[in-house]
């Protein structure tokens, strides 16, 4: 069967795996933001597709016969336009999507908002010296923060000058718990501001976090189309595929 993967997660990598292993013919799409990707086994293609129609073109073309979504949780466009065009043409689609945090066992203590813009005020009522793990796209809401320090995390650069106070770290994860309470210490953070991707390797922060007192802000993900079945594993993933046959 020809399965187009949407996505570069850990999930997708690990899916696109299992389902080479039972000779499928994979192709998995990347959209070809972040620099150096971890690449799956199979096919890999880079790049958009031009909106609903360009995909709807590229599944009639490429004799596409199911679709997989493993976008982070925060690819809402790339979802929205693969519910349009699987509706369109009649194909089956399947989102996977890591746990959130919403069942943390600190969830209750975290700060949440619903949109980047709107974690900034929240935000600054609780601290002066930020951590902004939100992502390299996301950084610019912040561009005001030029009379503090900032400490902002990412894979790839900013392609914007951040202002002079700011301390850019690139990292990629995992990052041990360790790790992320002697970051939060040294440079004596005193807000945390993320998204709800959950996964495990972001996660140590959380705690770190709490172990120091230090508030979290949590973006909530953005809510998925209407219809399309959801799983949160690999393993349930290749069980839908197998189902198809």
């Amino acid at each position: 069967m020809r399965i187009l993967l949407l996505g570069g997660t850990g999930e997708a990598r690990a899916l696109a795996a299992l389902l080479v292993s039972e000779d499928h013919d994979v192709v998995s799409s990347l959209a070809g933001r972040v620099s150096r990707p971890a690449l799956p086994v199979g096919r890999v293609r880079t790049g958009g597709f031009g909106g609903v129609d360009g995909l709807v073109a590229h599944l009639q073309d490429e004799g596409v016969a199911a679709v997989v979504d493993a976008t982070h949780p925060f690819a809402a466009r790339i979802s929205a336009n693969a519910a349009a065009a699987c509706a369109s043409v009649g194909l089956p689609l399947l989102r996977l999507q890591r746990p959130g945090w919403e069942r943390h066992w600190l969830a209750g203590r975290f700060h949440w908002v619903d949109d980047v813009e709107s974690a900034r005020p929240v935000a600054e009522q609780l601290g002066q010296r930020p951590f902004l793990t939100t992502g390299r796209q996301q950084l610019e809401a912040f561009a005001g923060w030029s009379d503090r320090y900032v400490l902002a995390r990412v894979v790839d650069p900013p392609e914007w000058p951040v202002p002079p106070s700011w301390e850019v770290l690139r990292a990629r994860g995992p990052y041990t718990y360790a790790a992320e309470l002697a970051l939060l210490t040294d440079r004596r953070i005193d807000v945390l501001l993320t998204k709800d991707s959950g996964g495990a390797l972001t996660e140590a922060k959380l705690d770190a976090a709490a172990e120091l007192g230090v508030p979290v802000v949590v973006v909530r993900r953005p809510a998925l189309p209407v219809g399309v079945p959801v799983v949160g594993e690999p393993d349930a993933a290749l069980e839908w595929v197998r189902s198809l046959g």
